[in-house]
């Protein structure tokens, strides 16, 4: 399933497509919000895996404008609340991933992101 946290990983792969393929962009969402399991544990140590502006961006683009633009110096369960919610309760259902760069399609259906590509799009 496609979650932020999962898309905040994801670059475009296709052959030479080498600068400008972060973030893929969205276009075309079905967006479920499902409530999950509040770990502050988890969301801390994540926290420098984080792309930042990306996630930031990302989540603004799909509504949710509950992140500050500047990562925080000071971390509160507020913020790590709001956090989770967007890193793992936000699935988008339906839609395609976008490459910036190269305009490649990645479609998803039922959840699930297609990040295969054909043959003669393979470096």
């Amino acid at each position: 399933m496609v979650r932020l946290i999962t898309h905040n990983l994801l670059a475009c792969h296709v052959g030479g497509c080498n600068s400008n393929n972060f973030p893929l962009e969205f276009k075309d969402v079905q967006i479920e919000l499902r409530e999950a399991e509040f770990n502050a544990d988890f969301v801390r140590a994540f926290l420098p895996k984080i792309a930042w502006k990306a996630l930031v961006d990302t989540a603004r683009q799909l509504g949710d404008t509950s992140l500050p633009d500047e990562q925080p110096t000071m971390i509160d369960d507020e913020f790590l609340k709001n956090l989770h919610h967007v890193l793992l309760e936000i699935h988008v259902e339906e839609g395609v991933m976008i490459c910036p760069n190269c305009k490649h399609n990645f479609p998803i259906s039922n959840g699930i992101p297609n990040m295969l590509l054909a043959e003669h799009e393979i470096g």
